[in-house]
């Protein structure tokens, strides 16, 4: 089967290159940036067109605009990406009787108060723009109506990119001390155990009948205090004090979820998986990231 990736040289997209290569499919991998197979995802012609140059069967969609803060005020683009262009990839899909695997996120929750795991079929209530578009974009590839599997997940890092256990691993050797809020509970997620799933799920052929919304993270919960004290921690940063701060101590455009922990039940039943817990996966990625 020809599998198309877009979003290559995020986290995941870069995470997805490393398992592809013990595929018996063939992967192409697409983006927007230098060293990439061109695609415009926003296009829906030039996706139809991909499609049917190289009979295009799964699409794996790692792309999205992931800037929590500055999408309150970017405008249309992040609606475009969010939620527009999953709508082209579910529609170039359905019409090849082909599957869109699509990645979205913990922040279609949020707006109301809870302290149980959330779990897929719990009414979105994003709290701000990244959210609401993420939430529209999972509305819309459901009402294309074709086949697809959508998986929600959180705090995602990796070697690779931006993320916040490269930033906390900088910081805690170079800081005497950080503040860290405590007041923000979910679930740190390693990209290559996501990637992992999607690849098994893919392999194993286990997504037919079993369209739908999934949720994935790691196994356990902490704060972001607790993240960052086992990052320091790993990596021997035993010099930086690290304190907890309430989420008003640092003032952000949008409200994140106070409270967004993913009830991985129904992923784990469906496709046979185990999950790692969250400080096995952050060992291993910094073990990697501290050997380079």
């Amino acid at each position: 089967m020809n599998i198309l990736v877009t979003g290559a040289n995020g986290q995941l997209g870069n995470e997805m290159q490393i398992v592809s290569k013990n595929s018996k499919d063939n992967y192409i991998f697409t983006d927007v940036c230098d060293g990439y197979q061109k695609l415009d995802i926003t296009d829906i012609e030039a996706i139809r067109k991909e499609v049917k140059d190289n009979d295009i069967k799964c699409i794996i969609n790692c792309a999205a605009w992931t800037n929590v803060d500055k999408a309150e005020t970017a405008g249309d683009i992040v609606e475009t990406l969010n939620a527009t262009a999953p709508e082209n990839l579910a529609k170039a899909m359905k019409e090849v009787d082909g599957l869109l695997i699509h990645i979205s996120t913990d922040y279609v929750f949020g707006g109301d108060p809870y302290n149980t795991p959330c779990r897929e079929d719990q009414k979105g209530t994003p709290t701000g723009v990244y959210g609401l578009t993420k939430l529209h974009g999972e509305q819309k590839i459901q009402a294309v109506g074709g086949h697809y599997i959508i998986i929600r997940t959180a705090w995602l890092y990796s070697e690779f990119g931006h993320n916040f256990v490269r930033t906390m691993l900088n910081l805690t050797a170079t800081k005497p001390q950080l503040k860290v809020v405590f007041d923000q509970t979910g679930t740190p997620t390693y990209a290559g155990d996501l990637a992992d799933v999607i690849f098994n799920i893919v392999e194993s052929r286990k997504f037919e009948g079993n369209d739908g919304i999934y949720h994935f993270s790691n196994e356990g919960v902490c704060s972001w205090y607790d993240f960052t004290k086992k990052i320091a921690e790993l990596a021997g940063h035993t010099e930086c004090d690290i304190e907890p701060c309430h989420s008003d101590e640092f003032p952000s455009p949008v409200k994140r979820p106070a409270y967004s922990v993913l009830d991985k039940t129904k992923i784990k039943e469906t496709f046979g998986i185990k999950i790692p817990y969250w400080v096995d996966s952050l060992k291993k990625c910094e073990a990697e990231l501290l050997s380079h």
